[in-house]
């Protein structure tokens, strides 16, 4: 089973959509996109997260800034949209320059706002299960992994990396769920013999075609959060952490990239922007 994550996305976009037609009045989430420079696949990423959030009702706003603008100006600016009684939602989009301090910018966001659920205090909520802003990659992986197990009880998972992004908050989805869950990273020893006996493989370490078809076990499923960018035939051609082509006749469910994950992230995001206006403005449905 290809697990068709635009698919997926698509239906949650509309049930946002649904959500937000509901609530009364002229009220309407608000989600404010800090950019900063001109880094093209932030720019690409950043267009696509307006386009989806306007699609679905959310008052969408980016706001653009030269590489050259100092960490204390970047705080000003997120401390005024901390204030804006119509801004729900804050994301910077990463990376950022080499002369801001990104964990101080990410701190300065106002936690409720915290659409991208890094702020120390979500991310100790996450791990505590406590009600918490879940970022987006992986609550997109989580509900991907729903769609093919519904339940999750005692299942041997593997989460390849360890990042702050993914890797760690995708760690305490999966025990929230009651799954065995075993991290392995750059410094594993013996990664293939731990992974085939894995019943879900969560990839997210940034290296193409890492996982082998030895690796995975008959029936598993497995989730590629990667995004490499490769040269095939004189091309450039996107392709993820897994061996797609040899592991998927394998696997109970296998995401493509592109896709898979990625469409979901941003439906994520939108849902996220949802919560926090229901939150922040105590117009939550009943």
């Amino acid at each position: 089973m290809i697990i068709d994550g635009k698919k997926i996305a698509e239906e949650l976009r509309i049930k946002i959509k649904n959500d937000i037609e509901k609530i009364p009045g002229n009220s309407r989430p608000g989600l404010t996109v800090i950019l900063i420079g001109d880094h093209p696949a932030s720019q690409i990423y950043v267009r696509n997260k307006e386009k989806f959030a306007k699609e679905v009702g959310i008052n969408s706003k980016v706001l653009k800034f030269d590489e050259s603008i100092t960490e204390q100006e970047l705080k000003n600016e997120i401390e005024n949209l901390n204030k804006d009684l119509n801004v729900h939602g804050i994301l910077v989009q990463l990376p950022l320059p080499d002369h801001i301090n990104q964990r101080d910018i990410i701190e300065t966001i106002d936690p409720r706002k915290d659409v991208d659920g890094f702020h120390p205090i979500n991310v100790g909520n996450l791990s505590s299960g406590n009600d918490a802003m879940v970022p987006c990659t992986p609550l997109g992986c989580y509900y991907l992994i729903k769609k093919v197990l519904s339940d999750l009880d005692g299942l041997n998972a593997v989460v390849i990396g360890r990042s702050n992004i993914n890797g760690k908050p995708m760690t305490q989805l999966l025990l929230k769920e009651n799954c065995t869950v075993t991290i392995v990273h750059s410094k594993t020893k013996k990664i293939d013999e731990i992974c085939s006996n894995a019943d879900l493989i969560i990839a997210a370490v940034g290296k193409a075609k890492m996982v082998k078809s030895s690796w995975v076990k008959q029936n598993a499923v497995v989730i590629d959060v990667g995004i490499n960018r490769v040269q095939v035939d004189s091309k450039s051609k996107i392709i993820g952490d897994v061996d797609f082509d040899n592991v998927k006749e394998k696997t109970k469910g296998i995401t493509p990239v592109p896709g898979g994950v990625g469409p979901m992230t941003i439906a994520c995001l939108l849902e996220n922007t949802l919560k926090a206006f229901y939150k922040i403005s105590g117009n939550a449905p009943r």
